[in-house]
């Protein structure tokens, strides 16, 4: 033994550069580590290693290189160049390789070409460097689009002592970074275990300088083997440009050698650009060639050229291509092994990490590392990546007897596997599994059979991913635990899961301890069978939650707050120790079935025969009978006020089959009780079944029958609440026999925590699925096991049963006890009519029992609601509606009275001729509403109009008032143009309204719509304001000619229609135009069309506008009289038209033109049309009537019915007829095109049949008296309708009040408002708004209806045997809404009345003898 220490010894000191490892068999020889020999070892220091060797003497640029120029300036080598030796350039300037040249150094392997140069070095474009070695020196590099450094298969001899070549003739590749691939012929080894050339240089990571090796081949005369990849150092000090290729690749060897191994190649330079590509791969071949090794150390990358290390092809094995190398990048200290989605076999080796350490490792696109070294530490200060069928090993295969460890901040795993053989320590801050697998072989060794991983912050596994280890394993953390879906698992042998935050199970994913159906090498739990008393661990477990192989437990989950499970937990013995909530969904299952003894103290008997009975435990075992012969159960044991057994099995080792008996379930403990436990899923601890195969394994045997079912286990819970709804089980139910006995069933048992009592009750459990304990059943003559047991703690008084459970109703209990029988019911003689017994919290411990009336409308002590006493208080129902009746017909009067004494009689109009000037004519009745107008015209303002020009829209808040900018052909000689279109421009940015003002309004649509409606008027009014106050004082007034009408502001004017619906600008002279042919006379403007303003809804109906403009107009050719008949009469027409109704409603005011208008027209040569005018881009159509001669003109009319397909959008306006055109004319309405109007309807169309105008009746003064009627009785019904809602609940009188703010309550004031206003035409506006807020009623009292149908239905149930014979809140609940619905109708008919008598005083206007019309 001394001779070989002092051999190896001197080997040490006889050889400074490298050492020899001898590998000494165990049984040969044994070394004493403490040896005096082995301690001065330890203290040798080598020498410092020799001085590098010194560079050959410079060549020189045109004599050596045929070059031009000279290497301290600039040398340019302008030709092609073969270089018989190696070769050294060193100078000052720059080295220029022109495009297209060609430098060859591959006389001879590992030739060199070294440059070092201050300047810069440029490979242009397509240009070529091939030699062995390739070292290059400078302050900028630049490698142009197509040049390449060539070092494939030109490598020198490898370093000294390594096996980088392979031996033999089986045609491996040779290896570097990776080892070189060896296609398999011996099958009885893994493809793992066989390899060709194998990796070195491991040691020169950052910097590699070594060739690649040369690959094996399958000739013994013949070396067919590729050559390894060569070398390049490139050292740029500023930038280096890369738009070549730099190869380093390792020759191919054909179809009869292996692929050489790649060569090294290092990059360091402050700052890199370009997309080239930088490539040391193994060359293919018989074996496919190792990856070499690149490294590069960049301060500044712009761009991500293409570098690759990845093995060489093999045509002899396509599926096992040469390993990886490695790529390593200094600057992140990242180190790569990716095998470009080659498939191999062949491992790149991971040796002794640097230090400092590595910030992430990167394992990708199927390559295959591998740390062989035993007891090693993989630790990086970052990320560890395994993606695309990426593999990391730890250990040897045949070798499971280390421990390793891996550190890292990340772990990310994707498509890809760690293997480790032995024990894994794991300390990672967050590890997720896509697709993945962790398999871990921990069974060869006792000294490493358990595996510990540990993620602080997150584990997540997703896509089938997995953890496996066939020995003990333990997984902690401090945040979350995921196993997002199905086909994700964690299984081992024995399995604690400890100090997450959260553990998630997702659907289809699992736990497993102990494995199912485990090799032998595993480590295989102990179950305690035979022993009566209990594990003390199972209940007082200790707090540390480390693995520990003498616990009782398979599965252990240790100081968890929240456990979630949608998928499958299974285990022989399960325990949840310090955990706060578990909730076991639909798809979730926690099961220890079948997993318990097969012997056990209750095992079921078997006879010679096969006869087999069912195992006892909770219940006895079900007798196993055959031809009159039968066999005892297995007998019943534990306790079941505290069980903790495992269930018993049926059969025995000399049968093929037999059963097992349930495992063990514990969840708490007696210190650390569970808070909360909610299953919606199944918790199941049954006894096995006997399968349906056995009967057929039993006759082969020669048996004719089988075995008894196994007994069920235990489900032991310690916790405060239990929730198990409908579709979840708590089962331990025996299981089935073939012919034999069925197993008896388990015991559940409920320990309950601090059981509260009295007011702080609460309920414990909450139980609508389903607890089973039954026995299995037994075959053909068999009995079934006996039933187990289901127990809880005792309950205190007042409570009873397994949950703890109040009394019910109408008992008390006062002792101490859980059976039902204990609560004895209370007497019922003194119990009074509508009340019963009540429930009080945690239940009823002493005499007399509390009660009260069956609901809170009722009051004690009578039991009566509010509107019952009310009503029984003035004589009953009949009495009450009486005196109610009478005292509404009182106040109405007296509101009458009062009434007329405010505002006095109402007087019709007279007949006097209207002045000059005025705006309203008072000789003919009228439409007083419609006919008012916003501003005085002036008489000789009148006489200088020029034109008017209508905006177009409606002037809603989507659709806001707008002006064409084309100014029409009427005032193009009195504007300037271009003046004109700014004049619009700003006009149209005032009439737009802000995005909050159409906001609102739409909130209002929705809460409370005539809100809406008055929101939207005053808007729509403070807009016309803003546009006249722009117009009369801040608009310079630019876009006029006249010079008098810009001084003095004057020549335009803004105004509206009082619905505000539609506007109009008109244009005057301003007096010193000097034009005879301005204003143009009345039959120069026709055809002119007039504009309706309204849209034909209740609140504006359509009305032709008249002022003192048009009235002048007209009475060129038409008297005023006669004009303002015409226009009251049209007005009284237009007002009956509803909107969505156009079709039917237009017809009788086309006929009222035709018969009443135009023959009364025809005298002064003019004639009335109804117009309907283009859409504007929105769909809205302008509605109004054509005026033109009827003599002398009919060419003008002709012209202007070409002009109506016109499609230009152009405002309509009192025109000159010039140019018709343009005009934005749809057509003129009668009979025939009236089919063809499109009725818009909105779904409030159906409620114009409540409210519309309608034509007047007079008698205003008995309208007004059963208004008031109506109005006195809706606001009384909504009373006595809240005085009901307040005996339901208060949230009945909240919602009827409050959907429609205040809706139900506002018709009252709304009308008294409208009845007591002065004038007609204010009376009439209030009292359509008091029609809108009667018919917006109707939806709070449709929610009252539906308050009392739901109170109703929800009390029916609950009604006690006797109530007074008239119940106005119960049965007829339905008297006050459907009287209120009624009311409101009817006082929408009555309200439609009073408006048209408010508005229309004539009623001659609607008389359809032409005669009396114009006569009246």
């Amino acid at each position: 033994m001394i001779g070989v220490v002092v051999f190896l010894l001197l080997s040490i000191l006889g050889n400074h550069t490298s050492i020899v490892v001898a590998t000494l068999a165990a049984e040969d020889i044994e070394l004493n580590l403490d040896s005096d020999v082995f301690l001065y070892r330890q203290g040798y220091s080598p020498p410092a290693p020799p001085p590098p060797p010194q560079h050959p003497p410079s060549v020189t640029c045109e004599s050596d290189l045929g070059g031009v120029g000279s290497l301290d300036t600039t040398c340019q080598i302008v030709s092609n160049l073969n270089l018989p030796k190696n070769v050294y350039l060193e100078g000052k300037g720059n080295l220029v390789i022109v495009p297209n040249v060609t430098v060859n150094c591959s006389s001879f392997s590992g030739c060199e070409f070294s440059v070092n140069l201050s300047g810069n070095f440029t490979l242009s474009e397509n240009s070529c460097i091939i030699c062995g070695t390739f070292e290059l020196d400078c302050d900028n590099a630049v490698f142009g689009n197509g040049s390449s450094v060539n070092t494939t298969g030109l490598a020198g001899p490898p370093p000294p002592q390594t096996s980088g070549t392979p031996q033999g003739v089986d045609g491996a590749g040779g290896g570097h970074g990776g080892r070189g691939a060896a296609c398999l012929r011996d099958t009885s080894k893994l493809p793992e275990d066989v390899w060709g050339g194998d990796a070195y240089a491991w040691s020169s990571l950052g910097k590699p300088w070594s060739y690649g090796s040369k690959g094996g081949t399958t000739s013994k005369e013949v070396n067919y083997g590729g050559g390894g990849g060569g070398r390049v150092l490139c050292n740029a000090k500023s930038i280096l440009e890369l738009n070549g290729t730099i190869l380093a690749d390792g020759g191919d060897g054909g179809a009869k050698g292996g692929g050489g191994s790649g060569g090294s190649i290092y990059i360091k330079a402050h700052k890199m650009t370009g997309f080239g590509r930088i490539s040391a791969c193994g060359g293919s071949g018989f074996g496919g060639g190792g990856g070499g090794r690149i490294s590069v150390d960049i301060f500044s990358r712009h761009d991500e050229p293409t570098i690759s290390v990845h093995g060489g092809s093999s045509f002899g094995c396509p599926e096992n291509a040469g390993a990886a190398g490695t790529f390593y990048d200094t600057v992140p200290r990242t180190l790569t092994v990716s095998n470009h989605y080659k498939p191999t076999y062949t491992d790149t080796l991971l040796m002794d990490f640097p230090n400092p350490l590595l910030t992430n490792v990167y394992i990708r696109n199927q390559a295959r590392a591998a740390v062989p070294l035993l007891w090693s530490r993989v630790q990086v200060q970052g990320q560890i990546s395994l993606l695309s069928g990426a593999v990391l090993s730890f250990g040897l295969a045949h070798y499971s007897m280390s421990e390793f460890e891996l550190l890292a901040e990340e772990l990310l795993m994707s498509d890809s596997t760690i293997r480790v053989f032995g024990a894994l320590r794991m300390s990672v801050k967050m590890f997720l599994m896509w697709n993945s697998k962790m398999l871990i072989d921990g069974g060869g060794d006792e000294n490493v059979e358990t595996s510990s991983l540990e993620a602080s912050n997150l584990i997540v596994l997703r896509k089938a991913s997995l953890i496996h280890s066939n020995a003990n394993l333990g997984v902690h953390g401090q945040g979350l635990l995921n196993l997002t879906g199905p086909g994700d698992c964690i299984e081992a042998q024995r399995l604690v899961l400890s100090l997450f935050y959260s553990i998630n199970i997702g659907t289809g994913s699992a736990l497993h301890g102990p494995l199912k159906g485990s090799s032998e090498d595993a480590v295989t739990p102990k179950l305690y069978c035979d022993s009566e008393e209990c594990p003390v661990e199972l209940l007082h477990p200790p707090d540390d939650c480390n693995v520990n192989s003498s616990l009782f437990f398979t599965l252990q989950i240790c100081r968890v707050e929240d456990i979630r499970i949608e998928g499958s937990v299974e285990g022989s013995v399960i325990h949840v120790h310090r955990a706060r909530t578990i909730m076991v969904q639909s798809s979730g299952t926690i099961s220890t079935s079948g997993m318990g003894c097969r012997g056990g103290m209750g095992q079921g008997m078997v006879l010679d025969n096969g006869l087999g009975s069912g195992g006892g435990h909770g219940g006895k075992g079900g007798m196993g009978c055959y031809s009159g012969h039968c066999i005892d159960g297995g007998m019943p044991y534990g306790d079941a006020d505290l069980p903790c057994e495992l269930g018993s099995g049926s059969g025995n080792d000399s049968f093929a089959m037999s059963t097992a008996g349930g495992g063990i379930l514990v969840m708490g403990s007696f210190r650390h009780p569970l808070q909360s436990l909610n299953v919606q899923g199944s918790v199941k601890a049954n006894g096995d079944s006997a399968l349906g195969s056995s009967q057929n394994n039993l006759s082969a045997n020669g048996l004719s029958i089988g075995i008894g079912g196994g007994s069920g286990g235990t489900i032991l819970l310690f916790l405060h609440s239990f929730d198990l709804v409908e579709s979840g089980k708590l089962s331990v139910a025996g299981g089935n026999g073939i012919l034999g006995g069925g197993g008896g069933g388990g015991r559940i048992h409920f320990h309950w925590s601090d059981i509260p009592e009295g007011d702080i009750y609460w309920p414990l459990a909450v139980v609508n699925g389903t607890i089973h304990a039954g026995g299995g059943l037994g075959g053909n003559h068999s009995q079934m096991g006996e039933d187990g047991t289901i127990s809880g703690k005792a309950c205190p008084k007042g409570l009873y049963g397994i949950f703890c459970e109040e009394c019910p109703v109408g008992t008390y209990k006062n002792v101490t006890g859980s059976d039902r029988s204990l609560c004895f019911s209370c007497p019922n003689d003194e119990l009074p009519n509508r009340a019963v017994y009540v429930h009080v919290r945690g239940g009823i411990t002493e005499r007399p029992c509390p009660f009260q009336c069956i609901s809170e409308r009722y009051h004690m002590p009578r039991c009566y609601t509010a509107l019952e006493e009310l009503i029984y208080t003035f004589g009953g129902p009949w009495l009450f509606v009486l005196l109610l009746l009478g005292l509404l017909i009182v106040l109405a009067i007296v509101l009458s009275v009062a009434r007329i004494k405010f505002i006095g009689v109402d007087e019709l109009p007279g007949s006097a001729f209207t002045q000059q000037g005025s705006q309203i004519d008072h000789s003919f009745p009228f439409l007083q509403s419609l006919n008012e107008v916003l501003e005085t015209n002036r008489v000789e303002e009148s006489q200088n109009h020029v034109h008017r020009m209508y905006f177009m829209g409606p002037n809603t808040f989507r659709e806001p008032w707008h002006l064409p900018h084309t100014p029409p052909e009427q005032v193009k000689e009195i504007v300037y143009e271009g003046a004109f279109n700014s004049f619009v421009d700003e006009i149209n940015a005032l009439a737009t309204y802000q995005w909050w003002e159409g906001s609102v309004h739409s909130i209002l649509c929705v809460v409370a719509y005539p809100f809406a409606w008055s929101w939207q008027q005053w808007r729509r009014r403070r807009k016309l304001q803003k546009l006249r106050e722009f117009v009369r004082s801040e608009y310079d007034h630019a876009c006029l000619r006249s010079c008098r009408s810009r001084a003095l502001y004057e020549g335009l004017k803004v105004a509206a229609t009082p619905d505000l619906m539609l506007a109009y600008i008109d244009f005057f002279l301003g007096g010193d135009e000097k034009r005879s042919d301005l204003p143009p006379h009345l039959h120069q403007r026709f055809p002119m069309s007039i504009l309706f303003g309204g849209d034909g809804s209740y609140m504006s109906a359509f009305s032709l506008h008249n002022d003192n403009v048009i009235t002048s107009l007209m009475s060129q050719s038409i008297p005023p009289t006669v004009w303002y008949r015409f226009v009251a009469g049209l007005n009284a027409q237009l007002r009956l038209v509803k909107r969505g109704f156009f079709r039917a409603k237009f017809r009788p005011v086309i006929q009222w033109l035709e018969v009443i208008a135009n023959p009364a027209l025809r005298p002064y040569s003019v004639h009335v049309d109804l117009a309907k005018f283009q859409a504007t881009t929105h769909g809205y159509c302008h509605i109004g009537i054509l005026v033109y001669a009827t003599e002398g003109e009919v060419a003008l009319k002709d012209r202007f019915l070409d002009g109506l397909s016109g499609n230009e959008h152009h405002s309509p306006s009192i025109s000159t007829g010039v140019d018709l055109r343009r005009k934005n004319y749809a057509g003129i309405l009668d009979i025939n095109s009236l089919k063809a109007v499109e009725e818009k309807r909105d779904v409030f169309f159906i409620l114009s049949f409540l409210i519309h105008n309608t034509k007047p009746v007079g008698h205003q003064d008995l309208v007004g008296l059963v208004i008031s009627i109506l109005l006195l009785g809706d606001f009384s019904l909504v009373l006595l309708s809240f005085l009901q809602l307040y005996s339901f609940s208060l949230l009945d009188i909240f919602l009827v009040l409050f959907i429609i703010p205040l809706g139900i309550l506002l018709p009252f004031p709304a009308g008294i408002n409208a009845l007591f206003s002065h004038g007609p035409r204010r009376s009439a506006g209030l009292a359509r708004l008091y029609a809108l807020w009667n018919l917006a009623s109707l939806i709070n009292v449709g929610v009252a209806l539906l308050c009392g149908y739901i109170n109703f239905h929800t009390q029916t149930s609950r009604r006690p045997p006797y109530f007074p014979p008239w119940r106005i809140d119960e049965i007829e609940w339905w008297i006050f809404p459907l009287a209120l619905v009624l009311c409101k109708c009817v006082q929408s008919k009555f309200v439609n009345l009073h408006v048209a008598n408010s508005e229309i005083h004539d009623r001659s206007l609607y008389s359809n003898d032409f005669d009396l019309f114009w006569q009246a």
